[in-house]
């Protein structure tokens, strides 16, 4: 349970990105995935190159990935705006495979992995264990986490995107300019996948196409929690961490990658929109 909390937390800063790009948005950004192992690239290529920390990283990191959502949101997404959800999802996986293929001719496709001096030392209070990397990553997110739900909550920018979500025409009959709220919404989102990245080179080892694994597995976490509810992510992410290690310890770790789906699926039978997610209402009126 203690190693499923501390991998939940990291799974929810691994989501909140995703689930604010499609709250906001509507966009289904498969190369959320693809940017992950990207960042994870860059940290480990700081690490190797510079020796530094690869979650120390994250601050040099955040700010390219940010950066870098920035330029494929004018560069792309924004003229899908509008169009149906399927739109964004093939536009997203040609990205993710233009990614792929640029970290393959960048990094080779090898699998590579972050492992600083405490990667295998751990903490001990009276019969528990509490592995470094596992603790600091998990700290890394949560701190995060935090200044992503401060930003939502206490900043202009932040009630805009909020506002954007609940009702684009009434934002911007306030005065919300919905295109460069877009655009700041998907860098924000994006540029989780710096810190994430880092975390995830130390944790878990990783090549180009990691990102498949990556991507179905934060589009569960978001299904199960709620599309675009970042609470939602948070408990999704747990109960997806949980689930994991728990059937890894006490069943075999070759059911680990497939109870959490069967999880998801269960929930989803009882309640579709997910745990967190709003039910619309879909009557019609003749």
């Amino acid at each position: 349970m203690i190693l499923g909390l501390l991998i939940g937390g990291v799974y929810a800063l691994l989501a909140s990105g995703l689930t604010l790009i499609f709250g906001v948005m509507d966009v289904i950004n498969v190369a959320q995935g693809a940017l992950l192992i990207f960042a994870a690239f860059l940290s480990w290529m700081f690490w190797t190159e510079f020796g530094i920390d690869p979650l120390l990283a994250a601050v040099i990191t955040t700010p390219i990935m940010f950066g870098v959502g920035w330029l494929i949101y004018h560069g792309a997404i924004q003229w899908i705006s509008g169009k149906p959800a399927s739109m964004s999802v093939l536009l997203t996986f040609a990205l993710a495979l233009v990614i792929e293929g640029v970290m393959g001719i960048a990094w080779s496709t090898t699998s590579h992995s972050a492992t600083p001096g405490y990667f295998a030392s751990s903490y001990r209070l009276g019969d528990f264990y509490f592995p470094k990397a596992q603790v600091f990553g998990c700290v890394m997110a949560l701190i995060v986490l935090v200044g992503l739900y401060a930003i939502l909550r206490g900043t202009w920018l932040g009630r805009a995107i909020r506002a954007v979500s609940e009702n684009v025409s009434s934002a911007q009959l306030v005065g919300v300019n919905a295109r460069s709220v877009a655009a700041m919404t998907f860098a924000v989102g994006v540029s989780t996948t710096g810190a994430g990245g880092a975390i995830a080179s130390v944790l878990y080892p990783f090549l180009p196409g990691s990102h498949y694994v990556w991507i179905s597995r934060l589009l569960g976490i978001i299904v199960l929690g709620g599309m675009g509810s970042l609470p939602g992510a948070v408990i999704g992410a747990l109960a997806m961490g949980l689930s994991e290690t728990l059937t890894a310890t006490y069943v075999s770790p070759r059911w680990a990658t497939l109870v959490p789906y069967v999880v998801i699926m269960v929930v989803l039978l009882a309640r579709p929109q997910g745990i967190m997610g709003a039910k619309l209402r879909e009557d019609v009126v003749i």
